[in-house]
């Protein structure tokens, strides 16, 4: 018979699937810089809302030649404002990267987020190339039932990759080169946001992720962190300047990350990762909520995006 903790978790499950379900389109509002909205024409990916975040002065500073460094960020309804998301609760991005650039603490930074697509949310966020390490019978049925029929992760980041990133170069005064791209998510955005960083380490010089979902389903298991074990060990390439991020709490949801993240780390390290190139960190009593990312967004912050 399930544990309380097992039915909590699947219960937990349930209510976080609903912000992709009932998320107005709303543009969101900026509490800090102004936010504008883009239309992205995909063959790739469904079209969905992306909103890109520019701190104040970024006009004149722009006319002037300033140039900026890029975070992208997954599920990007949930990002600034709390007005309208589903659950109230928000990561408040930009009052977090306003505080910090004026404090001179991080390099200045426009952020692109971009919408996750409702029910095809874990098809676009877990990482296909996981799914060739699990077993046959385990990954028809998680193909099948989690991802709506088919993992969609690899044409997502060639969205974000091909599509995205040239269009958010031309229209906005970037610095494109890897060691000013970055990407950060949370949950599944954690597992695309490393699948990412391995993927294309020539376009992302840094990654993000938090509460990163190792785990797959809503319940502990081995065989979905293995499958991730096993991806990265062969695939993680040495950092060569670029910079990982990793993070849990130790509530909800997150109680199940312990024994997966520590496996992560050592792989990580094994990799060639020192204290310049890579941080973990836990926050104990921290739950799997946007309060909880906004709560401590500053640390991974200011990992990434720290001036030079």
């Amino acid at each position: 018979m399930p544990s309380f903790f097992t039915n909590c978790c699947v219960w937990l499950g349930a209510v976080l699937s609903l912000p992709t379900a009932q998320a107005s389109e709303a543009q969101p509002q900026a509490a800090a810089g102004h936010l504008e909205r883009l239309a992205i024409h995909s063959e790739w990916v469904q079209e969905r809302p992306v909103d890109v975040w520019l701190p104040d002065g970024y006009a004149e500073r722009a006319k002037a030649g300033h140039r900026y460094q890029v975070l992208y960020m997954h599920d990007g309804q949930m990002l600034f404002d709390a007005a309208t998301t589903w659950n109230k609760q928000a990561w408040h991005v930009d009052t977090a990267l306003d505080r910090l650039m004026k404090a001179g603490q991080v390099d200045e930074t426009i952020v692109v987020a971009v919408w996750n697509n409702g029910k095809y949310r874990a098809a676009e966020y877990y990482p296909q190339k996981f799914l060739a390490y699990l077993p046959e019978a385990q990954r028809a049925r998680y193909e099948s039932q989690a991802l709506e029929g088919r993992a969609q992760a690899d044409d997502y980041l060639r969205f974000l990759v091909e599509e995205l990133k040239p269009a958010i170069d031309k229209r906005y005064a970037t610095r494109p080169e890897a060691a000013s791209t970055f990407i950060m998510g949370s949950s599944m955005g954690g597992l695309i946001s490393v699948y990412a960083y391995a993927e294309y380490p020539k376009v992302f010089g840094g990654a993000a992720a938090l509460s990163t979902h190792w785990v797959g389903i809503h319940e502990a298991n081995a065989r979905f962190p293995l499958a991730a074990f096993d991806y990265l060990s062969r695939s993680l390439s040495p950092p060569q300047g670029r910079r990982l991020y990793m993070d849990r709490g130790t509530a909800t949801l997150d109680a199940l990350y312990g024994p997966a993240q520590t496996m992560i780390d050592q792989i990580v390290r094994d990799a060639g990762y020192s204290e310049d190139s890579f941080l973990t960190r836990v926050f104990e009593g921290a739950e799997h909520t946007e309060n909880a990312w906004s709560a401590r967004l500053e640390v991974p912050l200011r990992f990434l995006l720290h001036r030079q």
